[in-house]
Parts: structure tokens; C-alpha cells; sequence
């Protein structure tokens, strides 16, 4: 029998596991809490008797992520992570610090099969899911590393939440359960590019959780030459499934809006893209394009950026330009990973 994974079983599933082995109910309570705690072993667990812990770990395991590398911007408090999973695949997380708390920015596939030209995480395509303890681990990690509270969590690092649905949903499931890390699902947010199939399922499970959604083009022909995504499904069924998402849930869309120079930055772009979203409870929220060795794109410069940001905040458009954190460090996701698998490919690779 394959072994259990412990950390991505729910309160409900824990007990019926357990009552299979005779244990009292309580235990199930007991067992949840020290997984939605970060335990990394089962001795740590002292509540609970050792015959069985020792079923525990003759039946399954806990799921970890090893800190291989860790970025820290001179700039400001951003700290970027390279976690090493148990099969030995990378993925990145970024630590930024707010006014309001820390925010937790995780991955939820090893690289990604949406092909976004911008975007360093697709450049090798996607290795694997990860599961809902893998994601909760970045969480945990990162906490014991760090010495701070997570206090939110944004899904848009490494990979596409919605092509990775059923563990994306327990992990959102897991961690705001009071009983564990218990983090507010209006803390969270969820970056998708648009499959418009996992938003409209997504909205039916009412999570208040903020939708982002990459658009980082108004109209069809740019957005197929920037996300493949869109050639299955364009603008207008995109927005239409945004529109269901915000109708069942209440919340605000957030668009993601990449700024890249002489490509989608004109006066033009933001009028089209001002009457795609100005229909919508909505915000536009800009960002100037990372740098990523292996692409051509270049940031637009911070006049433009302005001047994009005021045009469409004269056409009633709510934006926010955000606010670059952990530039000197490369804290867009994909960069780090990708070093650190050409580094291991070499006979006297060390991260340490």
C-alpha cells in the first residue's frame, strides 16, 4: 500500500483513519493539530502514545520543505526561498513584509506548462503537482526559518493553481481550518492566467479568497502572442467566467498587469483596457515586468508606468501600481530553481 500523506488529510479523514485502528476520537484532534503545526517528525507528537506513533510511521509520512537557498534583499525585509522536496525538486517562495504582517508568496507545481512569455517558472515545462502538504510546508519553513508569523498567502509562485485544482482546494481547505494555521481565506489570494473551466469550478465553493487574474493584454491577438492560455480561451470567456466568480462569491477581481515596454504600455492599451474592466467590481493592479535572463521583455520605465496608471484612473479604472520587492534578489519565481538545477547538474555542485 502506497504511504499516507498525513499533513494533506483533513480533520474528517484523520478520524476515520483512526478509528480503523481503535484509537478514541480525540486522537484524530490531537494528530490534526501537531500536523497543521509544522511537526517534521513523529516523536514530536508527545500526546500521543508510542505504539501509535509507531503505526504512524510504519503507515505514512510527513511532508517537508528544506530551505537548499536563501535570498535576503539589502533593499527591503523580502526573503526568497529555494525549497528542496523529499523526490529532490525545487520550488520558490518569496517572504514580503507589509504593514498589515508577512506575506507568503508560494508555489503549487514544480515549473509550469502555460508557456507565458514573460515567465521564468515556464521555461522547462511542468515536472509534477505538488500536494496540499507540499504547499503547506513552504508555510511552515519559511515560518521556522524566519522566526515570523505567515499571515497571508498568495498562490502565484511557481505553477498554475487551477491546473493543479484538487490540491489547490485542500490546501485552502487545510490552512485556514481553525484547528491549524488557521489563516483567513480573505488573506489569500489565487493567481490564475485563466482557465476558465477552474474559475467557474472554483466559484462554487464560495471561498472568499481575492481572484487574480493575469491579463496583461486587452485584446485577443496580444494576449495569444503573450499566454498561449488565451487561445483556448479568450478574453470575452474569460471575463464572463469572472464575472459568474464574482457574482457567486461577492469579491473583488484583481487584474494582473504586467508593463512591458512597447508592447501592451501605449495610451491605446490602457483605453482598451480600461472598457474590458471598468464593467466589473474590479481592480488593475500594474507590474512592472520582472527581468528574466532567458527573454527579451523589458520593464516599462517608471514614466510611462505613471502615466499608464493616470490614464486609467481617468477612465474610472481603481489601480495600484505595485510595489517592487526583493529586485536584487530576483524575486520573481522560476529564476532561482532554474540556477540551482544547472548548478546540480555540475560534478562539484553546492548550494550550501
Amino acid at each position: 500500500m502506497p504511504q499516507l500523506d498525513f499533513r494533506s488529510c483533513t480533520l474528517e479523514e484523520l478520524s476515520a483513519y483512526l478509528a480503523g485502528l481503535g484509537e478514541p476520537a480525540y486522537r484524530a484532534r490531537q494528530l490534526f493539530g501537531w500536523l497543521q503545526s509544522g511537526a517534521t517528525d513523529f516523536d514530536e507528537m508527545r500526546n500521543l502514545p508510542n505504539p501509535l506513533r509507531a503505526r504512524l510511521r510504519e503507515d505514512g509520512y510527513l511532508a517537508a520543505a528544506v530551505v537548499e537557498k536563501r535570498l535576503t534583499s539589502r533593499l527591503d525585509d523580502t526573503v526568497k526561498y529555494l525549497f528542496r522536496l523529499h523526490d529532490g525538486a525545487f520550488v520558490e517562495s518569496v517572504l514580503m513584509h507589509y504593514h498589515h504582517g508577512r506575506t507568503l508568496c508560494i508555489s503549487t507545481q514544480v515549473g509550469c506548462n502555460m508557456g507565458c512569455s514573460f515567465c521564468a517558472s515556464t521555461l522547462t515545462g511542468k515536472a509534477r503537482d505538488l500536494t496540499a502538504s507540499e504547499m503547506l510546508a513552504q508555510i511552515f519553513a519559511s515560518q521556522a526559518d524566519s522566526g515570523h508569523r505567515v499571515d497571508g498567502v498568495v498562490l502565484m509562485g511557481m505553477g498554475e493553481p487551477l491546473d493543479n485544482f484538487d490540491q489547490t482546494v485542500r490546501f485552502l481547505q487545510l490552512v485556514s481550518h481553525e484547528q491549524g494555521l488557521h489563516i483567513g481565506l480573505r488573506h489569500i489570494s489565487l493567481s490564475t492566467c485563466g482557465i476558465v473551466p477552474g474559475i467557474e469550478k472554483l466559484a462554487t465553493y464560495r471561498f472568499p479568497i481575492t481572484l487574480s487574474v493575469s491579463l496583461h493584454a486587452p485584446d485577443d491577438a496580444l494576449r495569444s502572442r503573450l499566454m498561449p492560455v488565451n487561445r483556448r480561451w479568450g478574453i470575452e470567456p474569460l471575463l464572463a467566467a469572472c464575472r459568474h466568480y464574482q457574482e457567486a462569491t461577492g469579491r473583488r477581481i484583481s487584474f494582473e498587469y504586467a508593463m512591458i515596454r512597447d508592447v501592451n504600455d501605449s495610451d491605446a492599451h490602457a483605453r482598451a483596457l480600461a472598457a474590458r474592466v471598468r464593467p466589473f467590481l474590479s481592480h488593475v493592479n500594474l507590474i512592472p515586468a520582472n527581468p528574466v535572463v532567458e527573454r527579451d521583455f523589458v520593464r516599462s520605465d517608471r514614466k510611462r508606468l505613471e502615466a499608464f496608471a493616470g490614464r486609467l484612473t481617468s477612465l474610472g479604472v481603481n489601480v495600484t501600481v505595485r510595489r517592487t520587492l526583493g529586485a536584487d534578489i530576483e524575486a520573481s519565481c522560476g529564476q532561482l530553481r532554474r540556477s540551482a538545477e544547472a548548478e546540480r547538474g555540475k560534478p562539484d555542485a553546492n548550494l550550501q
